[in-house]
């Protein structure tokens, strides 16, 4: 049986379209996700813009929380703010924005706070993701993780009731870093929500070029709390401010942490 030419291209151009239809769906239908991302001491929201970009680029739903005090929320700083405060304010994101399955993410003492809104609200979190951050256990403050207890006594760097940031001098444009209340630093978290407990993290080491991941494995307290909780370890080329190095490879990197799952919990951890 003999096809005329025109009818076989039209056939091919239909199969072509279909074909391109049934890609662009399977496109469409893969999963978008609602990321929460909280930034480290002294910083703000805008140190995650371009990670932020990437991710919204690829169709996921981003809130770049800004602490109290810090960013461009600095008219607000004060000595009195603390570790919970940070965490409300976050808590409050969620809630106010009405968001569930939440992938939540903290770098640095983002960890502290995190973790405190882990304890806080863990129905509305779908998976959360301790970037190069503070892994504290239950009553734990950022400076007992350091061995610090009260904090450093270095008069020059905590002053008036603030951990100070020398390089940032007056006039300097924004965004800069700011000065942050020592009360963040020296107030325990609460960690004992046994629904916190059971969410699924990751761990993710920015491991710089003159480091192995072996070192940082036996130095990083935090990484081995982490294992001990059977979370999931992962490490990444950079500094600790790697998302600003490479934001592209950090917003991959954060996505493909979300499909992540727990490991039984080492014993009498």
């Amino acid at each position: 049986m003999k096809h005329h030419p025109l009818r076989l291209f039209a056939l091919l151009i239909g199969c072509a379209l279909l074909f391109s239809f049934g890609a662009a769906r399977a496109a469409d239908a893969s999963e978008k996700y609602t990321f929460v991302l909280v930034h480290g001491a002294t910083a703000g929201g805008w140190e995650w813009k371009s990670t932020g970009k990437f991710l919204s680029d690829n169709g996921h739903m981003v809130y770049r929380a800004t602490l109290t005090g810090l960013g461009e929320r600095e008219h607000l700083n004060s000595p009195d703010i603390d570790l919970e405060t940070h965490i409300n304010d976050v808590v409050n994101l969620i809630l106010f924005e009405d968001l569930h399955d939440v992938v939540l993410t903290g770098h640095s003492y983002g960890g502290m706070v995190i973790t405190g809104v882990m304890d806080r609200i863990p129905e509305r979190l779908r998976h959360v993701v301790f970037l190069d951050a503070a892994v504290p256990d239950d009553g734990m403050s950022l400076f007992d993780l350091f061995g610090g207890g009260t904090g450093p006594q270095d008069p020059e760097r905590f002053k008036d009731g603030f951990m100070q940031v020398p390089w940032v001098k007056p006039g300097t444009p924004p965004p800069y870093n700011v000065k942050q209340s020592i009360k963040c630093f020296n107030q325990p978290v609460s960690y004992k929500n046994p629904a916190a407990l059971a969410l699924p993290v990751t761990y993710v080491a920015f491991i710089p070029k003159d480091q192995s991941a072996e070192e940082r494995a036996k130095r990083d307290k935090g990484w081995q709390r982490a294992e001990a909780r059977g979370w999931t370890i992962r490490t990444f080329p950079g500094g600790h401010v790697a998302q600003q190095e490479d934001p592209r490879g950090v917003a991959a990197l954060i996505e493909e942490s979300v499909n992540d799952r727990n490991k039984p919990a080492a014993s009498g951890s």
